[in-house]
């Protein structure tokens, strides 16, 4: 409607300037024209497809506009409206003595140009220094607010805003990650992806629908146990065909950052530049690390491939290799750790039986 409305008013008001622009021909020029009325039509004609250009362009100057105010942070456009008031108030200040002093008639256009260049400067000048100091302002909006005061400062950072994948909804440990407190910011989840989850659950397949039920289960819960931190963020891309790229175009416009557990989607995101936090990374992070003369309980669950070897496993499914473990097979023990070993597999590590040890 609003688009409608910008064109129209331009055609109008451009087409009224060319029907009235005939007033402004010399005389001798009116005095050669057979049909004033005509020509005033034929002018009218020519300022409104004009009109309707600038209209146009108007139009799309002004949605521009708005999505960029759209998009942009509420603190940034707070400081930059502070900043664009005062300069306009330091203009009009510093402006007034000018315009009480006297002036020769012939110069009188000096006072309404030097009107409109001082307060374009200065408005330009207090919306560039709020975009460099800006966030100090908000003490004056905040003063009790001590980090308003360190974000201002620098001394903070804002909580990025974290954009959610949809194969990490469905591995779940992002939802008891999220009920421990050590994921900060808002959590983001697009409609696209809530797209795929219902697809998944739709399928005629019956692993592919198991797991999207999971997936819709697991942010029914996280919405309702945290719904204040949990965003449905309704931004679609219709030109990009594949989710994946969806989620890394979105990271970048809200400069976010992408939680996944997905390999090959943080390796594209990252070479984007975009921030990556991969759930497996964490877990994988997170595994106890044990040094030779540490001791631990394992059972023996197989034999190894030596004749005295057995085989066990930690609960994050790092496997243990005891050297004299095999009568033990189907039973625990006090191993000490001798070694450890990483490999393109994962880790290893190797003990002995606590009894041989310190036999």
């Amino acid at each position: 409607m609003l688009n409608a409305i910008i064109i129209l008013v331009s055609i109008l008001a451009a087409a009224g300037i060319g029907y009235d622009s005939v007033e402004l021909l010399p005389q001798s020029v009116l005095t050669q024209v057979t049909n004033v009325e005509a020509l005033r039509w034929v002018t009218g004609g020519f300022g409104a497809l004009v009109g309707g250009a600038i209209g146009l362009s108007l139009q799309i100057t002004y949605r521009r506009v708005e999505t960029q105010v759209r998009e942009m942070p509420v603190e940034t456009l707070l400081t930059r409206a502070i900043g664009l008031v005062i300069g306009l108030l330091v203009a009009n200040l510093m402006l007034a003595p000018i315009f009480l002093l006297p002036m020769p008639w012939e110069f009188a256009f000096l006072k309404p140009l030097l009107a409109i260049l001082g307060s374009v400067t200065f408005s330009y000048l207090g919306v560039t220094l709020a975009d460099t100091h800006g966030r100090g302002f908000l003490r004056l909006i905040n003063p009790n607010s001590l980090e308003t005061m360190l974000v201002a400062e620098g001394t903070l950072k804002p909580a990025a805003t974290k954009v959610l994948d949809t194969s990490c909804i469905i591995d779940g440990r992002i939802e008891e990650l999220l009920g421990t407190g050590f994921l900060e910011g808002q959590i983001l989840v697009p409609q696209f992806v809530l797209k795929e989850l219902q697809q998944l659950a739709d399928a005629s397949n019956d692993m592919k629908r198991i797991r999207g039920r999971r997936g819709l289960d697991i942010l029914n819960r996280m919405k309702t146990a945290h719904s204040e931190r949990i965003v449905i963020h309704s931004a679609d891309y219709e030109d990009i065909s594949t989710v994946d790229a969806k989620l890394v175009h979105l990271a970048q416009e809200i400069n976010g950052t992408l939680l996944t557990n997905d390999y090959n989607l943080s390796k594209v995101a990252n070479l984007q530049r975009v921030c990556v936090l991969n759930v497996n990374d964490l877990a994988q992070s997170m595994r106890p690390i044990y040094l030779p003369g540490d001791s631990l309980d394992i059972k023996i669950l197989k034999e190894g491939k030596e004749p005295t070897q057995g085989i066990g496993y930690l609960n994050d499914g790092t496997m243990v290799v005891v050297e004299e473990g095999r009568k033990y097979v189907g039973g625990e023990l006090r191993v000490i750790v001798t070694s450890s070993l990483q490999t393109s597999a994962g880790r290893m590590i190797f003990a002995r039986p606590q009894a041989s040890v310190m036999a």
